[in-house]
């Protein structure tokens, strides 16, 4: 049941001598993540989004979220990994920042099932609170929602611009998909 060793957080940090002090439980504000060995462990950890599937349909069931949107927003925020930690603090899959995280239950943001019930339901207070519009929606996800009201729309942000086009994308290639799926095949005659 404990975390294994390869995929705990560590952190690093150089005194005034210059040791540099590594350690998985930082003491001073100095600590940051280290962060060479994350693209090795994210291809040990990275998941198959098919992996998912389950739990994000239960959850989009739940709080009546569109499985596609979800899943665009999970590959664009992590790329379907559960241990991903943006240098912003984002953590898991939906790549939830701790006040997101506490607002809605959140206690273990690496595993898939909280992480995901986390962001459907961020996913689900952002409609509400955007009347339905997915832009604003995806930029309140992507900037935050103060960003958005302050900007009466979509922030300038180059990264928030971008990010919304980008899961707007994902989800048209996700709805494909799942429309693909329900066509049944044809049958030719000998």
């Amino acid at each position: 049941a404990g975390v294994h060793p390869a995929w705990a957080d560590i952190y690093v940090y150089r005194d005034d001598r210059g040791i540099v002090h590594y350690t998985n439980v930082p003491t001073r504000p100095a600590y940051r993540p280290f962060r060479l060995l994350q693209p090795y462990l994210r291809g040990l950890r990275g998941k198959e989004s098919a992996e998912f599937d389950r739990i994000i349909a239960l959850a989009c069931r739940s709080y009546g979220v569109e499985f596609a949107l979800v899943k665009a927003v999970i590959k664009a925020e992590s790329a379907f990994d559960p241990a991903a930690l943006s240098p912003a603090g984002a953590r898991g899959l939906m790549q939830l920042m701790p006040d997101t995280a506490a607002l809605h239950g959140v206690t273990n943001v690496h595993a898939p099932r909280d992480n995901i019930e986390g962001g459907v339901r961020h996913l689900r207070f952002l409609l509400d609170r955007f009347r339905g519009n997915l832009t604003l929606t995806l930029a309140a996800y992507n900037a935050g929602a103060e960003a958005v009201t302050r900007y009466n729309g979509v922030p300038p942000y180059q990264e928030t611009q971008e990010y919304v086009q980008r899961v707007l994308q994902y989800r048209e290639s996700y709805r494909q998909r799942s429309a693909l799926t329900l066509i049944p095949a044809q049958r030719t005659l000998p």
